[in-house]
């Protein structure tokens, strides 16, 4: 805004300074100016207000009735500004205000929003606006003041909280596996039907990780895949799966309430699908958080460390 221009907002305070002292002199060495500076902070805003606000004399200043006017209307927004300031700088410390945020779809409705709603019982003068998207936003572009993301993060000017890890499983059901023997080993997939997920990355590529321990070298195998349904919806695979029509790779917080249901079970249960990262809260900054973002970064820290569709070990 105009007003705010640096120089014009120089001119302003000049104009308050020279009321509250009543001199060049004295005005300068409160803003720590010569008053020949001031004088032609003055002159710059007579110009470019085009009306005469101090007469000058040797040796003391009357303020015209238009000088009078603006210095009171400055005194005015001085005091809603130091207003403003002080409110923001309570905001730091009440739990109050508006939180806008996104939220990955699939995860975000089965999983985050009974976490958003008991945020909301529990801190009532917090206002929500949660939108769900498997887009990438921008985050500070499109002002949001935090975003949960899952996977890998890469490199960015954002500030990233690692919520828990994640990792993708293989699962098919009971049904499937009547029908087709269980594979034994990552290449056996090539003669199933494994439903695609065309999210992924290498997709139509299956790269298959197993572990033998913290210390022991990985072994990594990757197999072409194929099956009868390919979709950008894990919640379209996961309804296949359980109807019996394929194989689904996905992460363990979307399958494991269908496995501890009995819907799924796990197959080659030694690998996981590729690396997989973990799920993040992101925010524009880490500095000067407002109390409902802290809050609510403290709320779902809490929340995703005691992961409800984890069991105790897999």
């Amino acid at each position: 805004m105009e007003i705010f221009d640096s120089q014009h907002t120089d001119e302003l305070a000049t104009l308050v300074a020279l009321a509250d002292q009543g001199s060049f002199a004295a005005a300068g060495r409160l803003l720590a100016r010569h008053p020949s500076v001031l004088s032609k902070r003055m002159q710059a805003l007579e110009r470019r207000l085009g009306v005469r606000l101090v007469e000058r004399t040797t040796r003391q200043l009357h303020f015209t009735s238009e000088g009078w006017r603006l210095v009171e209307k400055l005194r005015q927004a001085a005091h809603l500004i130091r207003d403003a300031e002080q409110e923001a700088a309570q905001g730091a410390q009440e739990i109050r205000g508006r939180l806008r945020l996104s939220m990955p779809a699939t995860m975000g409705r089965r999983w985050i929003s009974p976490m958003l709603a008991d945020f909301s019982l529990a801190y009532p003068e917090v206002a929500l606006e949660v939108e769900y998207s498997e887009r990438i936003v921008d985050i500070v572009g499109e002002r949001f003041d935090a975003a949960i993301r899952i996977g890998n993060l890469a490199d960015s000017r954002l500030v990233a909280t690692r919520l828990c890890d994640q990792y993708r499983l293989l699962c098919a059901s009971s049904s499937y596996l009547e029908r087709h023997e269980a594979p034994d080993r990552p290449a056996d997939l090539a003669h199933h039907n494994c439903l695609g997920y065309t999210g992924l990355l290498d997709f139509p590529q299956w790269r298959l990780v197993q572990s033998a321990g913290k210390r022991a070298a990985k072994t990594v195998e990757s197999v072409r895949v194929s099956g009868s349904i390919l979709s950008n919806d894990n919640e379209a695979l996961l309804h296949a799966a359980i109807r019996g029509v394929g194989i689904i790779a996905g992460s363990d917080w979307h399958l494991m309430p269908s496995i501890h249901a009995g819907e799924l079970v796990r197959i080659l249960p030694q690998w996981t699908l590729g690396d997989t990262g973990g799920i993040y809260l992101l925010r524009p900054s880490g500095q000067y958080n407002t109390g409902a973002m802290k809050a609510f970064k403290q709320w779902v820290t809490e929340a995703f460390a005691a992961a409800p569709w984890r069991p105790s070990d897999r």
